[in-house]
């Protein structure tokens, strides 16, 4: 193989496709002859010429001038490419496609499927809050007691997992109301407490305090004391 076309193949530089754009394309509503228009157009801007012409395009694709043409228009018209004016070093006015509204269509597009993603996980964490709370307490969740769970979720923003601590906290203390779970909530939110393991921290020291505390006859008929969250 003659090196000197492997030389002037490595100097003519390489072309950066996002892989975004070859994943969604069709996501975005292009067709295969519109994304490789514009994958075109992305050639000649990173190689300087910001402004390549129909024919120019036409001449490196199975399209003829006339249809990248009918394209080149479709895609101004659905804001998948801009002619904006810009100017050089001397104040001189020209004209030059960007690309930028498409990055910013696949942005955009990333960003609502990451919050489908999170709604989907979010609703799922809720279904197992509502099944392990109905297992614990043996019964159907009332509509009033689903409706506390979820402004745990949604308005007081409280981890799911300290939700569920909190559950097994009650379970222990043999309260298995959601009144006594929510002022175990508000007890750990006021102090602080955010995660799962500093509501153990917390809850041992609740616990160590309540036995030394109680005489020891007591403690020999009960030897993990509970806490009243109830109490104030």
């Amino acid at each position: 193989m003659d090196r000197s076309i492997m030389v002037k193949w490595i100097n003519e530089g390489n072309v950066s496709i996002p892989i975004r754009l070859i994943q969604d394309y069709k996501k975005l509503g292009l067709n295969e002859s519109e994304v490789m228009l514009l994958i075109h157009f992305h050639s000649f801007i990173q190689r300087g010429n910001s402004f390549p012409t129909p024919q120019l395009i036409a001449s490196q694709m199975s399209l003829s001038e006339t249809e990248c043409l009918s394209v080149l228009q479709s895609l101004l018209k659905r804001g998948f490419l801009e002619l904006t004016e810009q100017s050089d070093e001397n104040n001189i006015f020209y004209e030059a496609f960007t690309l930028s509204p498409l990055w910013d269509k696949l942005v955009t597009l990333a960003l609502e499927e990451n919050l489908e993603e999170t709604t989907q996980d979010n609703y799922e964490e809720e279904q197992s809050l509502y099944h392990l709370f109905e297992s614990e307490f043996g019964r159907p969740l009332s509509p009033m007691e689903c409706e506390l769970i979820t402004m745990w979720l949604d308005q007081d923003n409280y981890n799911p997992g300290l939700i569920k601590a909190a559950l097994m906290e009650g379970v222990v203390s043999g309260k298995r109301n959601l009144r006594y779970i929510d002022r175990i909530l508000i007890e750990w939110n006021k102090n602080g407490v955010k995660t799962v393991q500093e509501a153990k921290e917390y809850g041992q020291k609740f616990r160590q305090h309540q036995y030394k505390s109680t005489p020891q006859k007591q403690t020999e008929q009960k030897k993990f004391p509970t806490y009243n969250w109830l109490k104030n």
